[in-house]
Order: C-alpha cells, then sequence, then structure tokens
C-alpha cells in the first residue's frame, strides 16, 4: 500500500508539471500572436500610410503639370502669381520633362551627385521612369512634352517601413521560439531531473530493507557465496541509487585519477559481458587527472559500452583508448557492431530517440548532460560506418600539470 501511495504521488507531480508546462505554452503562444497582431497593424497604417501620401504627391503632380501648361499658354496680360508658385513650391519631388522625341527638356530636384553627369542622370531617370504613370502637358501649337517624376525622399523612406517591420516581425518570432525551445528543454530537463530523484528515493527504502534482511542472512550460517553475490547486488544498487539522487543537482567536481576510474567502470563491464566479446583498453602510463565526479563518468561509459555491446549482438571486438592533447583528454570507444548512419549522429543523444523495442531513449541523453553539462565537457559520435562498427569520443578538460590541485 506504501508503494502505491508513492506511486501515487509520483503521477500527481509529474502532472501538476505538465499543467504548469502547457500554461506556460500558452502564455507564450498568447504572446506572440498578439505581438504579430500589433505588428500587422502597425504594417497596414503605414502601407495605408504611404498610399495616402503617394496620391497626394500625384495630385502636387498634376497640379504642377497644369500650371506649367497654362504659364507655356498663357497671355502676356495674365495673371501667373498662382500657377509660378505651384511651381516653385515642388523642392522635393525629383522630375523629368521630355518632349515628344524623348529628349530631356528640364530636370528638376535630382541627388546632388547626377545633376552633371548625363550618363548618371540617364540612369536615374530609367529608375524612377515607372514608378509613377506621367502626365502629358499640353503646349498646344509646339506639341506635348511628358512629366515623369519619381516619390519623394519621404516617401522612398516609408517604402521600406514594412520591411523593417518584417524583419522585426521574424526576428521577434526567432527570438520567442529560441526561448520556446529553451523553456521546453529546461521543463524536461526539470521533469527528467524530479524523477531521478523520486526514482532514487524509492529505491532507497527497499534496499535498507534488503541491507538488513542481508545481516539476517549472515546469522543464519547462509552459504557464504551466496551473501557474496548479494552483496554485489547491494553495491550495485548503492552505485545506481546515487547516479541517480545526482541528476539535477549541483555538482562539486575533484581532481581524480582518471585511469582509475576507466580501469575500474572497464574491468565491471568486462567481467559482465559475453565471453564472445574481445575487450581491450589502451591508456598512457602516467596517471592523468581531471576534475571530474567518478560515479557519474562511470556510467557514461557504461552507458556508451552497453550500447557498443548491443550493436555488436554480444559478440565482437570492443576497444577502450584514453589519449590527450594540449587541451584535452580524450576517451575513445570502439566497437564492430551494425553502425550509425550519418544523419543520426546528433538525433541519437535526444531524449527518447531508441531504436531498441523496450528502450527508453535516455542513455545517451543522460550521457551528454553529464559531460557537457556537469562536466564542461564535449560528446560525439567521432565515426561510423554501416556493418562495421563506431566510434564515440568524450573530451574532458585537462588539468594543468596533469596532477591533483
Amino acid at each position: 500500500m506504501y508503494d502505491c501511495d508513492r506511486l501515487f504521488v509520483i503521477i500527481v507531480k509529474i502532472s501538476f508539471r505538465m499543467r504548469l508546462f502547457e500554461h506556460k505554452n500558452f502564455v507564450r503562444i498568447f504572446i506572440l500572436l498578439a505581438s504579430v497582431l500589433i505588428i500587422g497593424m502597425v504594417t497596414w497604417n503605414i502601407f495605408v500610410f504611404y498610399e495616402r501620401i503617394k496620391e497626394d504627391e500625384r495630385e502636387k503632380m498634376r497640379l504642377w503639370s497644369a500650371a506649367q501648361e497654362s504659364v507655356n499658354n498663357a497671355d502676356d496680360d495674365q495673371d501667373l502669381n498662382l500657377e509660378l508658385f505651384i511651381i516653385n513650391t515642388n523642392e522635393n519631388i525629383p522630375m523629368f520633362i521630355l518632349d515628344e522625341n524623348e529628349n530631356f527638356k528640364q530636370a528638376n530636384n535630382l541627388p546632388k551627385n547626377i545633376e552633371n553627369d548625363s550618363l548618371k542622370k540617364q540612369q536615374f531617370f530609367e529608375s524612377i521612369k515607372n514608378e509613377n504613370k506621367p502626365f502629358v502637358i499640353d503646349l498646344e501649337e509646339a506639341g506635348q512634352q511628358y512629366l515623369y517624376y519619381g516619390n519623394s525622399s519621404v516617401l522612398t523612406k516609408i517604402k521600406y517601413y514594412p520591411i523593417i517591420l518584417l524583419l522585426v516581425i521574424f526576428l521577434l518570432v526567432g527570438l520567442i521560439y529560441v526561448y520556446y525551445i529553451t523553456s521546453k528543454k529546461s521543463e524536461q530537463n526539470k521533469l527528467w531531473a524530479g524523477m531521478a530523484k523520486e526514482t532514487a528515493h524509492q529505491i532507497g527504502t527497499p534496499l535498507s530493507s534488503l541491507v538488513g534482511w542481508l545481516e539476517i542472512l549472515k546469522s543464519e550460517n547462509v552459504n557464504p557465496d551466496y551473501i557474496a553475490e548479494i552483496e554485489k547486488d547491494i553495491d550495485r544498487l548503492q552505485t545506481i541509487t546515487e547516479r541517480f539522487s545526482k541528476v539535477g543537482s549541483k555538482l562539486v567536481l575533484k581532481p581524480t585519477n582518471l585511469n582509475e576510474t576507466i580501469q575500474v567502470s572497464f574491468d565491471y563491464l568486462k567481467s559482465r559481458s559475453s565471453k564472445l566479446i574481445d575487450f581491450s583498453i589502451i591508456m598512457p602510463s602516467k596517471t592523468i587527472y581531471c576534475n571530474l565526479n567518478p560515479i557519474l563518468l562511470s556510467w557514461t561509459i557504461e552507458n556508451l559500452t552497453k550500447n557498443a555491446i548491443d550493436a555488436m549482438r554480444g559478440k565482437g571486438e570492443m576497444r577502450l583508448e584514453v589519449c590527450e592533447d594540449k587541451s584535452w583528454v580524450k576517451i575513445l570507444i570502439s566497437d564492430t557492431g551494425k553502425g550509425i548512419p550519418n544523419s543520426k549522429f546528433k538525433k541519437i543523444f535526444e531524449p527518447g530517440y531508441s531504436t531498441k523495442k523496450r528502450g527508453w531513449g535516455l542513455g545517451l541523453s543522460l550521457s551528454k548532460r553529464i559531460i557537457e553539462n556537469y562536466h564542461f565537457g564535449k560528446i560525439k559520435v567521432l565515426k561510423s560506418e554501416l556493418d562495421k562498427g563506431s566510434v564515440f569520443e568524450i573530451k574532458l578538460p585537462k588539468i594543468e600539470k596533469n596532477r591533483p590541485i
């Protein structure tokens, strides 16, 4: 009954965290949609504002062309003050007047760097020629002229605002997506850490009882060989409990003999694996020290080794090699198993990914977390060939002078 109650508590905790996670997702989606809606409204208003200014400028150029036409066709005694005022007020809209043979007759408000350069003037004209429909200036007996005009500097600047806003939208969406993914991973990490700690706690309760029962068996003169085997299994359970209890905890790394840590893990795995697997280990003759947690590093090596053994289906060659360069200590674990496709080199470290029918897909994910998050190292598939084998590489930061601090 006690175990059932504890299981119910675990389920309630997980359900609460998942609901909280879903609530946070709803808030993030709401913020994203609200942001996109606001920026969309601003973009639409800018577009309307742009079209309004464009219409005003066209009306201004229509009046200008009418004024120019009136001046050219006026009598000598006609009052042209209004027409001249309209003509002189255009100071910011670039314009060209061409005759019927497309010869330049007049050009106003051009950029200063092209006023005296005929080639640049022609290029500028071509760039604005199709921006707006030209006006026809009727000079009666002198024929017709055509007024071409471009957008003013103000209108040109406004035209690019929607593009800038779209870039802002994409940037905002990208930031929210990164934040969402990061938060999701953080929530998942907290969930896995909580489950690991709860698992360690749950194992600890019956483990204490087993230790008590073992003492009773010793007093009953049970075969010592049986007692020894039970003690090994209890020690193993204690190691597993300690490993799970450290997931999600703040670790204090200490300078540790890497050779010894790896050798212990290697010997343990070799003694409990198929005799059809040829184990070999290559380590430097000198002792190498790294800042690490031996329990978690051993867990990582075991995860990689067990995966390799599964890939070889219990038969093949397994090699563990330790080497170093100026900055890193490298642990290479190679096998002669079925290999890994290049497209899966990174995916295999994702939580939940597994090729085993009964696998949870947590071993390599935890290994990556242990090496990169706790030991500030790196882990990756160094190389792999299908049906020939794989090589995993673990890199740990070196300690200067290779000795304990």
